[in-house]
Parts: C-alpha cells; sequence; structure tokens
C-alpha cells in the first residue's frame, strides 16, 4: 500500500491504492465517490463548489443534481456521518460542501504537498468520448433493430409460402431494420455528442442535438427512399417515415441517454422506468399525430404493393384486430421507440460509467 495517505478521525484514505480504511477494515465505495471524497479531502476547510465537483469528478458527463446529493449521502453513510450535526461532510446550502474534520497528511510534508496538487484526470480525451457515445448509441440502435427485425421478420415469415420464402422474410426484415437502426441511432448518438461538447452537462442541449441529428436521418431516408421506389417500381408508399418522426425520436433517445448517465452510478434499475416510458410515450405520441415508425411504413408498403408477401397481420392478430391496422401501428410504434431509446441509453450509460471508473 502506497505510504502517502490523507487520516482523518477512525479513517485513512490511499488515493494511489483507491481505498478508504477504517482501522484495518477496508470501506466499500466505488470509484466515482472515491474521487469525490479525495476532492473533499484534499481542500479541508474549504468550500467545494457544485461545478468543481461535476468538472473534476463527473468530469463533463451531464448528470442532475441528485446524483452529487446522492454522492454525498453515500460518502455520509461510509463515514458515519450525519448531515444535521455533521462531523466530516458539511452542507454548504445552494453553494456546494465542505469537509470540516482535521486531515492529517502523511508520512512527510513533501508526499502531503504532492497529493494535494493531484487532481482527477480524464482517462479519455474529449474527442474519444464524443467517438464513444456515437458508437456506442450506435450499438445499441444495432440491437433494438435486430430485436424488431425478428419480431417483424418472425410475422411476415408467417405469410410468406413455403419454408424458403418464410426464411428469406425473416433475414431480409432482419437485416432491413437492424441496419436502419443502426444508421438512425448513429446520426442521433453523434449529433448529441458534439452538441454535448459545446455545452457540457445540460440534457436540454443534448436533446436538442438529438433532434438534429434525428430530423436529418429522417428527411435523408424519406427521400432516399421515396425516390427509390419511384425509380425502381414507378410509385412510392405516401405513409413512409421522415424528419417529424426522427426529430421526436431523437429528442426521446437523448433524454432518455441523459437520465441513464445521470443515475446509473446510484441506481441502475430505477432508471428503467423513466427511459422506457419516454421511448413508449414518443412512440404512441408519433403514431396517434399521424406520424409511422418501421411498422407503420412496413405496412403501408404491403398495401402498396399488394402481391408482395409483405405483411404485418399476424400482430394485429395478437392485439385483437384482424389486420394490422391503427391501434396495432400505435402499439408497435410504442415498442419500436421504447427499445430503441432503451438499448440507446443503456449502451451509452454503460460506456459513460466505464471511463468514469477509468479515470
Amino acid at each position: 500500500m502506497a505510504s502517502d495517505a490523507f487520516r482523518f478521525g477512525d479513517f485513512t484514505l490511499h488515493p494511489e491504492d483507491r481505498q478508504l480504511m477504517r482501522g484495518s477494515e477496508r470501506i466499500d465505495l466505488n470509484s466515482r465517490y472515491l474521487d469525490a471524497l479525495h476532492l473533499l479531502v484534499r481542500d479541508a476547510g474549504a468550500l467545494v463548489t457544485k461545478d468543481r465537483f461535476l468538472d473534476e469528478v463527473w468530469q463533463g458527463v451531464p448528470v442532475t443534481d441528485e446524483a452529487l446529493t446522492q454522492c454525498i449521502r453515500m460518502l455520509r453513510r461510509a463515514l458515519g456521518d450525519d448531515a444535521a450535526t455533521p462531523r466530516y461532510i458539511e452542507t454548504v446550502p445552494k453553494h456546494g460542501y465542505r469537509f470540516v474534520a482535521v486531515v492529517e497528511f502523511g508520512p512527510s510534508p513533501a508526499s502531503a504537498q504532492m497529493l494535494a496538487a493531484l487532481t482527477v484526470r480524464p482517462h479519455y480525451t474529449p474527442l474519444q468520448r464524443l467517438l464513444l457515445t456515437g458508437l456506442a448509441g450506435s450499438a445499441g440502435g444495432a440491437v433494438a433493430g435486430a430485436i424488431g427485425g425478428l419480431l417483424y421478420g418472425f410475422a411476415a415469415a408467417s405469410q410468406s409460402a413455403g419454408a424458403g420464402g418464410g426464411l428469406s422474410a425473416l433475414l431480409v426484415l432482419l437485416l432491413l431494420t437492424a441496419v436502419l437502426a443502426t444508421i438512425g441511432a448513429a446520426g442521433v448518438c453523434f449529433a448529441m455528442a458534439v452538441a454535448e461538447r459545446l455545452k457540457p452537462r445540460n440534457i436540454w442541449v443534448s436533446a436538442v442535438g438529438g433532434a438534429m441529428g434525428g430530423m436529418a436521418i429522417g428527411a435523408f431516408a424519406r427521400l432516399l427512399g421515396l425516390d427509390a421506389f419511384n425509380l425502381l417500381l414507378g410509385s412510392a408508399p405516401a405513409d413512409f417515415t421522415g424528419a417529424a418522426e426522427g426529430t421526436a425520436l431523437g429528442v426521446a433517445a437523448a433524454l432518455s441517454a441523459g437520465i441513464a448517465r445521470s443515475g446509473w452510478a446510484s441506481s441502475p434499475s430505477r432508471i428503467m422506468l423513466p427511459v422506457a416510458a419516454i421511448g413508449g410515450l414518443s412512440g404512441i405520441g408519433i403514431s396517434l399525430a399521424g406520424g409511422q415508425l418501421l411498422g407503420g411504413s412496413l405496412a403501408a408498403l404491403g398495401r402498396q404493393f399488394p402481391r408482395s408477401a409483405l405483411r404485418l397481420d399476424p400482430l394485429g392478430m395478437l392485439g385483437g384486430e384482424g389486420r394490422f391496422d391503427a391501434m396495432s401501428q400505435t402499439v408497435s410504434a410504442g415498442l419500436e421507440a421504447t427499445l430503441f431509446c432503451t438499448c440507446i441509453a443503456l449502451a451509452i450509460a454503460h460506456v459513460a460509467r466505464r471511463w468514469a471508473d477509468q479515470g
């Protein structure tokens, strides 16, 4: 164990070894909470503002005030401290926190000065973080697309004549949805990451970036898709997903990712419901407003070209409808958006968690 350490009360903090000890007992704290304690102890007696916590501990990752509150709560629990009568961490309302216990550095003043000068350095550069956010979100979109492709593929395969036709329908829809979802997620997440570099820790700026990325990808997909159908088949479906749907889905994905990153460290299970709810409500809202996601677009293609084998009616039958009609399309839109937002949010939160642990 490194000889240089901070000592206060019954505790010893070894920053280099990433350990907090009470006597010979090791106190378990995750990496981010150890960084926060190190920052407080290093500047014992001085006010540590919320901005300093966000800059030096969260390192530019957008989080809510609740994440910092939860961090301080867990540190007080580990130290046996009380917010009402603090022995270690004092709250300075509306400003930040102060470490009020007497801190000793050891074993030498030189080591103490070196430790006091230490700052938390990010493991990844800003460009690497931008790329990781975009690539993680793209991977999450690919997973969501693959799951949706299996669902629509099995529905179409059940309507195709012959075993070979059913397998072909399954593979085509699986590949199609995975590719489309990956492209859509890449547009949303890279635009969101760029917006976050311009103004870190602001979930609404992130949402604007996601909206712009979704709008651009949606508009491009609609233009390319309609032109391709007109060129190859002489007609194209009127009901086809586009810029409006991409914008709404981009906002929902960015908000979901922001919630997931801010709440992942304290309670991964609690973020699932709000993330899924944002996605589901966005998909249902898109459908009720007359928009189309992939299921509705596929159904429109099947109606436009009746001789094709593209039918999603089995999904309508599961919902009590004889065909894949309005209610089925609304439900499928909600499920699509839930999958899309949840997979993207979890992938980005996982990457953010990893770079925090390695920071």
